[in-house]
């Protein structure tokens, strides 16, 4: 990831209303324990044919709406905003448990629960669930006046409705605001109806498809099925709470008989723009997995489709909350809504990128509130997770000032030597250095986010230094490439990859294509001599 998405215009502090930029955003919802059991399965029990897993280590953490609150104060930390949980708890100890991790993140305003918090239980082998055990459940009381009062005083609101009644006991006071404050519901199977008003409610495509189950003209872009991928999820984990789209081509489908099994884009923007009226809501995002969300509004308004910036894999457990999140966090800076979906779902691909709600960084207490270069941090990410499953990391390196098509058939020759490509990108300074006046063409952040859009390249890195052995020491790749006249002991990066037993090799370079070539012909292009003298051409 290149972190691109982070200078797309979304962030427009002062844009909205001026409560929206100064005033604390307020979570209302359901919070759950989420734990996972992690092991190996290698054997079959004796007495039945399920896995024996032995256990190497477990995480706890809160999830629902806990973990929607832990994420928008980590999205919120560089602004400083303040963030408010509001949420049924109770004297059991997975409500301890919550307090204890959510202390010094967020501010709680709770309700009492009567019985004990959910206790959400995944047994994982190489990182894939097995089983899931639910146990635990208790109903919220009344609200007191502190949770009048964090409503009335917020700058933004979301609703993380998990379906157990917390936005139910809360839903006069939400109401009462929502015409003047932004709210972002996301919704659940079992929850009640948005309050009207609200500013987005982000279904996922399953929900919306059981919501609008007779919807659908049968004719569009298909969008594929539920394979388990990475993308823009919802976490929970109940049936339709995980909408995970694959990655096969779009292409034309013949009518199909109207149904809650029409997955045409055409059917998600009639469902989306019938939602928006049926809820009285300014707009609906629907989160469509990998293909990233489709924006509609009521009145049959143009539908917005904003893709996942690019394909990432893995755990989308809380990737929902994620996006809702996002989207309340930018709506709050003052963003419009396409805007904030815009940088929802490029959140959300970062986010299961990063490894998801399980991520062991996400809940480090002396971890930075962003990633430095976040583009840095989603490539090692990358090479850490594809060496843990016995993959190969290939690795090249290089301006890419101006692609071309030699460029091109490097990277899509490197992809298939292993299992992801990771491009080191000099920077501008880097650049400059290497290539003298007039040079970058093209800024860095242009430069990686034309590569990350290219189907060879899994992640970007981008260096300061002349060569790249310094972070090529980081990414420990198993293959570095180079295209060219090389000889491979003439390569600089040989002897550092020796160091841990990777190999560096040449592949065939397109002859004829060079960033140097293709400006001195634009050069030559751009002015062109009659008798009156140079003058510009017109021409583009």
């Amino acid at each position: 990831m290149t972190g691109a998405h982070r200078t797309n215009g979304t962030r427009r502090v002062g844009a909205g209303r001026a409560r929206g930029a100064f005033g604390p955003l307020v979570v209302v919802g359901d919070t759950l324990l989420d734990e996972d059991v992690e092991g190996t399965a290698t054997r079959l029990a004796p007495d039945a044919p399920a896995p024996v897993v032995d256990v190497t280590g477990s995480r706890r953490r809160p999830g629902g709406a806990g973990l929607a609150a832990a994420l928008a104060a980590t999205l919120s930390a560089g602004d400083g905003r303040e963030v408010v949980l509001v949420t049924a708890l109770g004297p059991d100890e997975a409500s301890d448990a919550v307090r204890r991790e959510l202390r010094g993140r967020v501010r709680l305003v709770e309700l009492p629960l009567e019985g004990t918090l959910p206790v959400k239980t995944r047994v994982l082998s190489g990182g894939r669930p097995l089983v899931r055990m639910d146990r635990g459940g208790g109903t919220p009381g009344a609200p007191c006046a502190a949770v009048r009062e964090a409503v009335d005083r917020a700058g933004a609101i979301l609703v993380a409705d998990y379906g157990r009644h917390t936005a139910g006991a809360v839903r006069n006071h939400l109401a009462a605001v929502a015409p003047h404050t932004p709210l972002v519901w996301d919704p659940h199977p079992r929850g009640g109806a948005p309050v009207p008003g609200a500013r987005l409610v982000t279904p996922n495509a399953a929900e919306v498809r059981g919501l609008c189950p007779g919807k659908g003209s049968g004719v569009g872009v298909d969008l594929g099925g539920g394979r388990q991928g990475a993308g823009v999820a919802h976490g929970e984990g109940d049936a339709g709470a995980v909408d995970v789209v694959d990655g096969r081509r779009c292409e034309a489908k013949p009518p199909a008989p109207p149904g809650a099994g029409d997955t045409t884009l055409r059917a998600y923007a009639e469902r989306g723009a019938e939602l928006a009226a049926r809820w009285r809501a300014a707009g609906v995002a629907v989160t469509l997995g990998e293909r990233g969300a489709l924006l509609t509004g009521p009145g049959g308004s143009t539908p917005m489709l904003v893709p996942a910036p690019y394909r990432a894999v893995g755990d989308p457990c809380g990737a929902g909350d994620c996006f809702a999140a996002a989207t309340a966090v930018a709506l709050a800076d003052g963003a419009l809504p396409e805007e904030a979906v815009q940088r929802a779902v490029a959140e959300a691909a970062a986010f299961v990128a990063a490894g998801g709600a399980g991520n062991p960084g996400l809940w480090h207490r002396d971890r930075p509130t962003r990633p430095v270069d976040e583009a840095t941090t989603d490539a090692f990410t990358l090479a850490e997770r594809v060496r843990a499953r016995g993959g190969t990391v290939v690795a090249t390196g290089g301006c890419f000032d101006l692609l071309h098509a030699g460029h091109v058939g490097l990277l899509e020759s490197a992809r298939r030597i292993g299992d992801c490509l990771i491009v080191c990108l000099n920077s501008d300074t880097s650049l400059a250095r290497r290539k003298g006046p007039g040079r970058p063409l093209t800024p860095q952040a242009d430069r990686a986010r034309v590569l990350t859009a290219l189907g060879s390249v899994d992640a970007v890195v981008v260096f300061e230094e002349d060569t790249p052995e310094a972070v090529l020491r980081r990414l420990r790749p198993d293959v570095w490439v180079k295209g060219g006249d090389y000889a491979v002991q003439d390569l600089p990066e040989s002897d550092v990859l020796r160091g841990w037993g990777g190999q560096a090799v040449v592949l065939p370079y397109l002859d004829g294509r060079s960033t140097t070539l293709l400006t001195h012909r634009a050069a030559r292009a751009a002015v062109r001599v009659d008798p009156a003298g140079p003058v510009a051409s017109s021409g583009g």
